[in-house]
C-alpha cells in the first residue's frame, strides 16, 4: 500500500476505450485498494478481474470505506462526482474521497455515439429506415441555412446546436450510403483528413509560408491540381 491510506477512490472508465486499458492512476487505485467494488458486472469490470484484481459485485448502495475503491458504472462521470459529493457531505473530509479517471475519452470520441445512435435508428425507427438521399435533401439545406443564421446572429449556443443538427445530416447520409454505395462515415472522415493534410503542406510537409494569403493561394493551387 502507498502513503494514500484511508482514501476511498471512485474509478471512472470510458465506454469508448477497450476494456482492460487503464491509466497508471487507475491501476494504482485498484491495486492499492483493500477491496474493489462495483454495482455493475460489465466487460470493463471483467477485464479488471482477469488482470488478477478481485471485484466485489454488489447491489448495496456505495458507502464510505477507507482504502476501498468503487468502479463507477462505465462512462458515468456524473454518478462518480455525485457519489463523492454525497460521501463527503456525510461527514468525510474532502481528502477522504477521490475521483480517479481510469481511462479518458480522446477528443472527438463523442462522434462515435452519434454514429452508433444513427445505426440503431436506421435499424429500428420506421421513419429513419425509409429515408433516402433524396428525401433528406431539403433537411440538409434547411440545417445549413439555420447554421448560417446562428452564425450571423453571433449566438454561440445556438450555433453549437445547429452544427449538431448539420452533423446529424452528414452522418445520416453516410449511413444510407453504407448500405450499398461502397462508402460510409469512415470514408467521409478519411477523405477530408487526407485532403486537409495534402492542402496544408506548410503544416504537414516542408512548404513555407509567410502569411494567411499564401496559405489560401496554396490551397487554391492544390485544389485546382486535384480537379
Amino acid at each position: 500500500q502507498s502513503a494514500t491510506l484511508h482514501l476511498m477512490r471512485i474509478v471512472v472508465l470510458s465506454p469508448r476505450v477497450a476494456p482492460g486499458i487503464l491509466t497508471l492512476a487507475g491501476w494504482d487505485a485498484l491495486r492499492e485498494a483493500s477491496v474493489v467494488r462495483a454495482s455493475v458486472d460489465d466487460p470493463h469490470v471483467r477485464a479488471i478481474v482477469s488482470s488478477g484484481i478481485p471485484v466485489d459485485i454488489t447491489t448495496d448502495p456505495p458507502s464510505y470505506a477507507p482504502d476501498a475503491a468503487w468502479i463507477a458504472p462505465t462512462g458515468d462521470t456524473a454518478w462518480a462526482h455525485t457519489l463523492a459529493d454525497d460521501l463527503m457531505a456525510g461527514g468525510g473530509e474532502p481528502s477522504d474521497v477521490e475521483v480517479v479517471f481510469g481511462s479518458y475519452d480522446l477528443p472527438g470520441s463523442a462522434l462515435l455515439d452519434v454514429v452508433e445512435i444513427m445505426d440503431r435508428l436506421r435499424r429500428e425507427c420506421p421513419w429513419t429506415a425509409q429515408q433516402s438521399h433524396e428525401t433528406l435533401s431539403h433537411y440538409l439545406l434547411e440545417e445549413a441555412h439555420e447554421t448560417l443564421e446562428a452564425l450571423d446572429n453571433g449566438d454561440s449556443d445556438h450555433l453549437r446546436e445547429e452544427l449538431g443538427d448539420l452533423l446529424m445530416q452528414i452522418v445520416f447520409h453516410a449511413r444510407i450510403a453504407a448500405e450499398g454505395e461502397g462508402w460510409d462515415i469512415d470514408d467521409v472522415a478519411a477523405g477530408i483528413a487526407e485532403k486537409l493534410v495534402y492542402r496544408n503542406p506548410h503544416v504537414f510537409g516542408d512548404a513555407t509560408v509567410s502569411s494567411a494569403e499564401e496559405v489560401d493561394a496554396n490551397w487554391q493551387r492544390l485544389k485546382a491540381t486535384e480537379k
